[in-house]
């Protein structure tokens, strides 16, 4: 089965960058579209991004378009989120999954689509 785990969270000043990173085991994640979401408190999850298994198809959330780049390195297992120029309001638990397809991204994203999460990494924007 395949376990996902997120990390490279923290806290980052507005304007600054980060990037989480997801990494897969039990199984190769070549196959498999994965996807990235976040819950802000008191929010609903949201789909930020999503990349096909390899990376030819990758679509974004509005809000972070121009911004967010999803990427992934199959050979390291691992799919990457870099987020420049970073605002307060990306203040959220970032959350990595993956399933058979990617769904649409933003509010409008289908959670059930995605078989496998990871645990959230938490990204706190703040000066």
């Amino acid at each position: 089965q395949l376990q996902l785990a997120a990390s490279g969270g923290g806290l980052v000043q507005p304007g600054g960058s980060r990037r989480p990173s997801c990494v897969g085991s039990g199984l190769p994640i070549d196959y498999y579209p994965i996807g990235w979401f976040r819950q802000a408190p008191g929010k609903e999850r949201e789909g930020v991004s999503c990349i096909s298994g390899y990376g030819i198809y990758t679509n974004y959330a509005d809000s972070g378009k121009g911004r967010f780049t999803i990427s992934r390195d199959n050979a390291k297992n691992t799919v990457y989120l870099q987020m420049n120029s970073l605002k307060p309001e990306d203040t959220a638990v970032y959350y990595c999954a993956a399933g058979p397809y990617c769904s649409e991204v933003g509010d409008t994203v289908d959670l059930y689509v995605y078989d496998y999460w990871g645990q959230g990494t938490r990204v706190t924007v703040s000066s």
